[in-house]
């Protein structure tokens, strides 16, 4: 019996999808950055899922609280199925950095979690972030296929570890994916 393995591009959420503002958790403050609907289509088109990994430590620090979290998530989901864009799962750390946990990005818990519940194939998969905690946390799950964009946090290219250094989600779709 075969099992069909999935493609997936894990996208991390703050200065990825959307601006980074810190500690994002009101509805009102959300805006997705220019191209990135676009951008999420094209991804789609090409036969690959979606799924948003992204670290909430604003949960574990007492900011908001996982149901704020969960509210915004359940907003941008909405929103994004009323443009036909529809995400596979959303990974979340709620934790503080002081916490020692496996899901944490740079530690890749999040990403192992959904390989195991969808059947992934990491090598054939892709992972967007605008830190390089982000992308070493796809490397240590077995994606080799990463991508750092410069819409969020300040970038040190020279020593970055990812395939791609961008200027946004946009330009995913200058890449022959």
């Amino acid at each position: 019996m075969l099992h069909n393995k999935k493609k997936v591009f894990f996208v991390d959420r703050d200065g990825v999808i959307n601006e980074e503002i810190g500690y994002l958790h009101e509805i009102e403050k959300f805006k997705f950055i220019d191209g990135v609907l676009e951008t999420l289509s094209y991804i789609l088109s090409k036969n690959y899922e979606i799924i948003i990994v992204t670290n909430q430590s604003g949960i574990g620090r007492g900011i908001y609280s996982e149901d704020k979290f969960l509210e915004l998530n359940q907003w941008m989901l909405n929103f994004l199925n009323t443009k036909g864009i529809e995400i596979l799962d959303v990974f979340y750390c709620p934790h503080s950095p002081e916490v020692i946990c496996n899901c944490r990005k740079p530690r890749p818990g999040m990403f192992l979690d959904a390989k195991k519940k969808f059947n992934i194939e990491m090598d054939e998969s892709w992972s967007v972030g605008d830190k390089e905690t982000d992308i070493q946390a796809a490397v240590s799950a077995g994606i080799s296929n990463t991508i750092i964009v410069k819409s969020g946090h300040v970038i040190d290219e020279k020593n970055s570890e990812a395939l791609y250094v961008l200027e946004s989600l946009y330009d995913v779709v200058n890449l022959n994916i």
